[in-house]
């Protein structure tokens, strides 16, 4: 199975509001750009990824928790992280039954990751440039 089709599982086998839950969120990472690649990673835990990853999202007993691996880095006007600020790197979104999230400021922050993951690209492919030699 590919990532996106180990990902239509986990949804599917999630029977109560996680599954739903985790199914709208998925379709709004992936509404935030076309270029965002699906991943299956750590031993089964989705990963949306562009030019690194993104946000891993994880299902759990109570709650559907989404990490954006360079949270601490992001603007969040919204104050859509709730998990996660002890940390220097990550931040977190946990949902809970009957949660609704801000699916227009959920995508803002997907881009906002997606900015951070190409700047630091560019950031690392400048610092291995060799420098010109004058003639």
């Amino acid at each position: 199975m590919n990532p996106s089709e180990q990902i239509d599982q986990l949804i599917a086998g999630l029977i109560d509001w996680r599954g739903d839950t985790l199914g709208g969120i998925r379709k709004t990472i992936l509404a935030a750009d076309p270029d965002i690649v699906e991943e299956w990673k750590w031993m089964g835990s989705p990963v949306w990824c562009l030019d690194g990853n993104i946000v891993v999202g994880n299902a759990h007993k109570d709650k559907v928790k989404l990490t954006f691996s360079h949270g601490a880095s992001l603007p969040d006007p919204d104050n859509l992280f709730n998990n996660g600020f002890g940390g220097k790197v990550w931040r977190a979104i946990d949902m809970f039954e009957g949660d609704t999230l801000n699916e227009g400021a959920l995508k803002e922050l997907v881009r906002a990751a997606i900015d951070y993951n190409q700047a630091k690209k560019k950031k690392k492919a400048a610092a291995g440039a060799k420098p010109r030699t004058q003639v």
